[in-house]
């Protein structure tokens, strides 16, 4: 069995009309070529579809159920090439987001909120995937937008910055060192540390170290974790103290206090992450968002290249 699209139309345009001259009029052909088609239609389906005499065309049973599937399959194809303009608009689609805690602390929620609430046609997913692995996933287009922490240099990445944070220090409640109003990194010398672990907290681990390094002790690490609850949940429970971003103040935590890290200190960087060397409709449409909306998010307006 094989017809094509015109032949659907044409046959459509006659079960309607159930004349011949006004379907062929219709159509903008002439009346021999539209009986022609209609043969050729009905060769193809292997059953008679219309019943016609030099007066009256009635639609045969077989007829009635090919126009009502023709009638879906028009209606499925329009759908589809309107989805298909779309999707190459970026108005439609699908997003892979990845984000480490920082982001999904910080601003990550209330940027992923707007976009789909402005781009109702766009699915995202969220994939929680430390920084380091967030660079390997991105260069292997495993996912479309990364939220890490910063530096990431690659000629084939363009990125914004989301936040720079300075860190803040998460103590027990009951800590001597919670009634002081800010701490310095030499104050948290001889305390025991929770820290996140090397898998899924690499980048901040070498931030962390290099900032004791700096201060001139090596830390005691009393326990690792490897998400931010487990690290709010050690320090509550007077485990250790913590070093995390500020966007820690967004959180409540029962028995945790949060207090300022003195003196100067390299902030942390948030940079949202994609690739510049494949163009993709929906990775350049929520770029594209990200700058209408810099001042919103109090993000970067210009990308990093």
């Amino acid at each position: 069995m094989r017809f094509e699209i015109r032949h659907m139309r044409a046959f459509i345009a006659v079960a309607e009309e159930l004349q011949f001259r006004p379907a062929a009029e219709r159509l903008h052909m002439t009346q021999s070529a539209l009986t022609r088609t209609i043969q050729h239609l009905e060769e193809a389906v292997g059953a008679e579809l219309l019943s016609r005499t030099t007066r009256v065309v009635q639609l045969t049973e077989a007829g009635r159920t090919f126009l009502y599937e023709c009638r879906l399959a028009l209606g499925h194809i329009e759908k589809a090439s309107l989805l298909a303009q779309a999707a190459a608009d970026g108005k439609v689609g699908y997003l892979r987001i990845a984000y480490m805690d920082f982001a999904i602390n910080g601003k990550l929620p209330m940027i992923i909120e707007k976009f789909l609430h402005t781009h109702p046609g766009i699915k995202v997913e969220l994939f929680h995937i430390p920084s380091s692995k967030q660079k390997e996933a991105l260069l292997e287009s495993r996912i479309d937008i990364g939220f890490l922490l910063g530096p990431f240099e690659s000629p084939t990445v363009s990125q914004l910055l989301v936040a720079r944070e300075e860190l803040v220090v998460l103590l027990p409640a009951t800590h001597p060192l919670a009634e002081k109003p800010s701490i310095s990194i030499r104050d948290l010398a001889n305390e025991k540390f929770i820290l996140g672990s090397k898998e899924s907290w690499e980048a901040f681990r070498s931030h962390f170290f290099a900032l004791c390094h700096a201060a001139n002790f090596s830390p005691l690490v009393a326990q690792e974790a490897s998400t931010s609850d487990g690290i709010f949940g050690l320090v509550a429970a007077n485990i250790g103290v913590a070093l995390y971003a500020r966007c820690a103040e967004n959180i409540q935590r029962k028995g945790l206090v949060i207090r300022p890290l003195a003196g100067r200190q390299k902030p942390l960087e948030t940079l949202v992450c994609w690739r510049k060397d494949i163009p993709t409709p929906t990775v350049d449409r929520f770029a594209q968002f990200l700058h209408d909306n810099a001042e919103e998010f109090g993000i970067a307006s210009e990308a990093r290249e």
